[in-house]
């Protein structure tokens, strides 16, 4: 077999002997190169010796596999095959590449200078990463070809799929984890272990519940019973009777309930804020006589319809007589979707906002920029959206920003895009309508790429216009600033420079177009979330920043508080309240920062929740638990490698921990939850909360890096944000009193046990009915695959919610319905399937003996 330059290789890959002079173009040539040429990419070990120099490495590789029977051609110059790593990678092995970080995720392979390759040869590069990749979820899909004077090309190999029977994106490039001892871990002292089948079995034995029999509502209310007498049947419709409260601002939740309005069933639903006076409280009496509610304001009124519609289509619509008294634990019940990092668009928004209407949620936070992309279109700044929505190959970023993430070269998919200001007014509209508060979040000063570019290309189309005062408007960086740093996410350009005035005249532009929007619909703006998070440590050298470095005690860490303080008053000045992330709002000085304050504590919790929650309730604010033990669904749902997420924060964040979790107590957490590393510890209680401080609510996130698909937000969503909507509105009854400076041990004994696998198994059969409700709605809520083992040459399988269908096959024969133990002669594989039965989990494997 004989070699052939790179080039050349790629120029002639597999022409035909008479091909057209088209089909022997350089860019055809490139293009077959693209569709023919192999990729795979594996994580080797996760544990390996590390090379001199690097600490706490692991080892991926990927390895390339060149057609066979390429013909000479002629040459092309400058070709490289870029993709997207999101761990630090100090060290790139290679006999035939070297390597370069262009920045933050994006690589660059180039072919070393005469290196010939042969063709159907394999040729692998090791990738020596920092940290670890527990998941496949890691890899990035769109590897890409570049050479001069061509338009890139994709490598086909690595895009991604839809698996046609889960509906969930796989990246069929990506070799299989098998081999638990090289990859669960980074160390003996992390006592990991992936749930695989057998060890879901024996969990989830444990947690067993029974099908929902009586009332059937989520979250959980307050006070609820069923009576004796007459059913109540509202399959005939219902004759309605507002009090106090128009039909317009209920309308939403009326049609939730899904019966005809011209019906003979009385239904009165009357505003009384002296018969029930807890804010969102409500009273539903169901009687055949009639339904009545009595609400103290129009969203309680909304959430008693959305109990009824519950109960009502759990008992198909002949319902036994109901009593509910009924108001929320906390105030603040959110829910955050990352738009910055991959886009999702206003009917996935929209969809959400009904699903959070329905489980009684009511503070939709919406991250609409950060590094990789900006999605709220601001007509004063046409740039943001024209520029920073879009990612390909444009290596000046004067058309889009880099292909970080895996977006590929040609900005095409639907990880691109942007919110129209009408988009973001019907979406804002669809949330009111719902007594939906949208919390608008432009995270900065860090974070701030994306503003950061498309304001760059703005000052550049200004300049070449001769209009250079008005180029310099916006401008957001300091161009004498040789300050050198590397973000979190490896960027070594990503943070505003607070000390320009340009930088807080792009901050009130940016917040007034917002609340002209929110003024459109109708919904006035109250929060602006700021983020302040990860601030990377620029400006050092600037010599903007000088002056205010010297007023800061020569110290230009405290430039960040700095600007959050200035920020803060001067929404404060404009009526607005600001929000931000607890890393960045717990370093402002509290005397600087107006009183008014909402912080989202994102801390880990055996590693800084408590210490940032309780000294940030303390100074009064409004506290709102982001923990990602509790709310980060961008968190794998358990410890497997194909389950998706991200792992810096926990292995695992199932339905089960978010349901447990102890809000008002948040040491005693440390009792059903353990570390990163899967051991149970105490948390010191440190600092001690006041007397009479208590938290806002609680919120959940999902971060969007390895969220590609809308069907993989529902994944990532459901049906753990369920656990998290009964946590924010219903009290958890096994939970000690807050006791200060009390710590608890693993399994602590003073946590009620008992009470909460009652409240679990009681809440799974709820969940199981109101997954038909989720289909519904269109949410492809996670179908958790089966717990199975063999035991005595029979198969055995278990579910996390009761009745869920469970099949099986054998030696890859034709599925089959799981109805009980069934005897079999080996190995075994076993799918789960979701309510309707359209869609399938992942597929698990159970062998005899495991």
């Amino acid at each position: 077999m004989r070699a052939v330059g790179w080039t050349a290789l790629v120029v002639a890959a597999l022409l035909a002997p008479q091909a057209s002079a088209a089909e022997t173009s350089p860019q055809a040539v490139l293009d077959r190169f693209a569709e023919t040429i192999g990729y795979r990419l594996e994580v080797v070990d996760n544990r390996p010796i590390c090379p001199p120099g690097i600490d706490a490495c692991f080892l991926s590789t990927i390895t390339l596999t060149i057609p066979e029977n390429l013909p000479d051609a002629l040459p092309t110059d400058g070709l490289s095959l870029y993709f997207s790593f999101v761990n630090p990678l100090p060290l790139v092995e290679s006999h035939i590449f070297t390597h370069r970080l262009v920045n933050g995720d994006v690589q660059q392979l180039t072919l070393k200078p005469g290196v010939e390759l042969r063709p159907g040869a394999k040729y692998q590069v090791k990738l020596w990463g920092v940290g670890a990749n527990f998941s496949k979820a890691f890899a990035m899909p769109n590897a890409y070809l570049v050479a001069d004077g061509l338009e890139p090309r994709t490598i086909a190999a690595t895009r991604a799929i839809i698996d046609p029977e889960t509906g969930l994106e796989r990246l069929p490039f990506v070799g299989p984890m098998t081999d638990e001892a090289k990859l669960a871990t980074k160390s003996d002292a992390d006592k990991t272990r992936w749930l695989t089948a057998e060890r879901a079995f024996a969990l989830q034995a444990e947690r067993q519940a029974p099908a929902a029999s009586g009332i059937a509502i989520l979250p959980k209310p307050v006070k609820a019973m069923q009576g004796k007498g007459a059913a109540v049947d509202l399959r005939q419709g219902v004759a309605l009777t507002l009090s106090g409260v128009e039909r317009g601002v209920v309308a939403p939740a009326l049609a939730a309930l899904d019966v005809a309005g011209n019906g003979l069933l009385p239904l009165t639903v009357r505003i009384d804020a002296a018969a029930v006076t807890k804010p969102e409280g409500y009273v539903l009496d169901v009687k055949a006589s009639g339904i009545a509610i009595t609400a103290h304001d129009a969203a309680g009124a909304s959430h008693a319809l959305r109990s009824l519609a519950q109960q009502a289509a759990f008992e198909n619509g002949r319902m036994k007589p109901l009593w509910v008294e009924d108001a929320p634990e906390y105030r603040f019940r959110g829910l955050h979707i990352d738009l910055g990092r991959n886009f999702h668009g206003r009917d996935q928004i929209l969809k959400l906002i009904e699903a959070m209407a329905a489980y009684k949620l009511n503070k939709l936070h919406l991250h609409l920029a950060d590094d990789e992309g900006w999605r709220i279109e601001i007509p004063a700044l046409p740039e943001l959206a024209e520029i920073g929505s879009k990612r390909c190959h444009d290596p000046t970023e004067q058309t889009c920003l880099l292909p970080q993430l895996g977006a590929g070269p040609d900005g095409a998919g639907g990880v691109n895009g942007y919110l129209t200001a009408a988009d973001y007014v019907a979406i804002v509209q669809a949330a009111a309508a719902r007594q939906i508060e949208v919390i608008p979040s432009i995270d900065m000063p860090g974070h701030s790429r994306a503003a950061i570019r498309a304001m760059e290309v703005r000052h550049a189309r200004l300049l070449a216009a001769g209009k250079a005062e008005e180029a310099e408007a916006f401008r957001l960086i300091d161009p004498a600033d040789t300050t050198e740093y590397r973000s979190i996410q490896h960027y070594n350009d990503n943070t505003l420079n607070v000390c320009l005035p340009a930088t807080y005249r792009f901050v009130d532009t940016v917040v007034d177009a917002l609340a002209d929007m929110h003024r459109q619909a109708g919904a006035p703006l109250h929060t602006f979330h700021l983020g302040a998070d990860e601030t990377a440590g620029a400006w050092v050298k600037s010599p903007a920043c000088q002056a205010m470095i010297a007023e800061n005690g020569g110290d230009g860490g405290k430039l960040t508080p700095r600007f959050i303080e200035r920020v803060a008053s001067g929404l404060a000045a404009k009526g607005l309240r600001t929000g931000g992330w607890s890393d960045g709002m717990g370093h402002t000085d509290p005397a600087k920062m107006p009183q008014n304050v909402q912080t989202n504590i994102w801390g880990v919790l055996h590693t800084g929740a408590i210490r940032e929650a309780h000294d940030q309730l303390n100074r009064g604010w409004d506290v709102v638990l982001s923990i990602p033990d509790l709310g980060y669904f961008d968190m794998p749902y358990a410890p497997h490698p194909d389950e998706s997420g991200y792992h810096w924060a926990s292995r695992g964040v199932d339905d089960y921990q978010v349901f447990g979790f102890m809000p008002g107590n948040l040491p005693a957490n440390a009792a059903t939850i353990r570390s990163t590393h899967a051991e149970g510890k105490a948390i010191a209680d440190t600092p001690v909360v006041q007397p009479g401080r208590r938290i806002a609510g609680i919120q959940a996130q999902l971060w969007s890096e390895v969220t590609r698909t809308d069907a993989q937000v529902d994944y990532m969503l459901f049906p753990r944000l369920l656990a998290l909507a009964e946590r924010a509105w219903s009290p958890a009854p096994w939970t000690p009193v807050y006791h200060a400076g009390a710590s608890y041990e693993w399994n602590d004994a003073r946590v009620k046990s008992l009470k909460l696998k009652a409240g679990w198994q009681d809440f799974a059969g709820r969940v199981a009915a109101q997954l038909p409700m989720l289909d519904r709605m269109g949410v492809a809520y996670r179908v958790a695959p089966p717990g199975a083992r063999i035991v005595g040459g029979k198969l055995e399988a278990n579910s996390v919610f009761p009745g869920t269908v469970t099949e099986y096959r054998i030696g890859g024969g034709d599925w089959t319905r799981y109805g009980g133990p069934v005897a079999v002669s080996g190995a075994a594989e076993l799918r789960s399937r979701s309510a309707d039965g359209k869609r399938a989990s992942r597929t698990v494997l159970v062998e005899p003996g495991h």
